[in-house]
């Protein structure tokens, strides 16, 4: 069984339906890009997979072993948040609130899962920084700690780059790219069409039209072709990337 399955989903508020009629699976090691312009429901879908927003109709079910609260997530970066009163320990240790129960108190394990995950995020040097203090791609890398904290099946980012510099778009895309590899899902909300036909095994484009398939198949898709073309990928990628089609499989999409 998938980890996640969604089943004819009516999403909107109060009645109000945006999207209609959506069916889509997430299996194990799956990095999943949902693309599609602005309005077309992709934060509308967000709050469903995290169960902040119920469906209007249909249903999100998980299964293969994950629980509906085994779902990082990494938000869009908002003012408050770039400007949060903290430590970088404080926030990456705040991500194994779930694990507490009725403590409260961290306990040992928690505090070296958090210590783990900023070795792994390359921020262990920044622990006892204030968050505020942190340039764009470090806070970004002290929050995707902080999800990792909360899980390591799962993870759902929304637009991880938006405002970054080219050069720690990259590397965080690449770092996003790295924990997949080691076999934790991604679902990433982004507006970056091109980096979605770099790294994703997976598209599902929600607006007028709709597709959920594979990579290559989206590449091919009528509302691959006219969404890649409004675009302008393609024919504007950087000189030293492949196009998706001219990747070996051994490779397999990655970097």
């Amino acid at each position: 069984m998938a980890f996640i399955t969604a089943k004819d989903l009516f999403l909107g508020y109060d009645s109000q339906v945006i999207i209609s009629g959506l069916s889509f699976t997430v299996n194990k090691g799956d990095y999943l890009c949902i693309v599609g312009e602005n309005g077309s429901g992709k934060t509308t879908l967000m709050k469903a997979l995290l169960h902040l927003n119920p469906p209007l109709k249909g249903s999100i079910e998980t299964g293969d072993g994950l629980r509906a609260d085994e779902i990082g997530y990494l938000p869009q970066q908002t003012e408050v948040q770039r400007d949060f009163p903290a430590t970088v320990r404080e926030i990456v240790l705040s991500g194994c609130q779930g694990r507490l129960g009725l403590r409260p108190f961290y306990n040992k394990e928690e505090k070296k899962l958090s210590e783990e995950n900023m070795a792994l995020m390359g921020i262990s040097d920044l622990a006892g920084s204030c968050f505020r203090e942190l340039s764009g791609g470090q806070k970004q890398r002290v929050l995707l700690a902080r999800a990792l904290c909360a899980t390591r099946k799962v993870l759902l980012l929304d637009e991880p780059v938006a405002g970054l510099d080219p050069v720690v778009t990259r590397q965080m895309y690449e770092l996003i790219a790295q924990l997949n590899s080691e076999g934790i899902t991604i679902i990433m909300i982004s507006h970056d069409i091109e980096a979605a036909l770099r790294y994703a095994s997976h598209i599902l484009h929600i607006g007028d039209s709709v597709f959920f398939g594979t990579r290559e198949e989206y590449f091919k898709s009528e509302p691959g072709k006219i969404f890649i073309n409004e675009k302008g990928s393609g024919d504007e990628q950087d000189p030293g990337r492949k196009h998706p089609e001219e990747k070996t499989a051994e490779e397999g999409g990655r970097t």
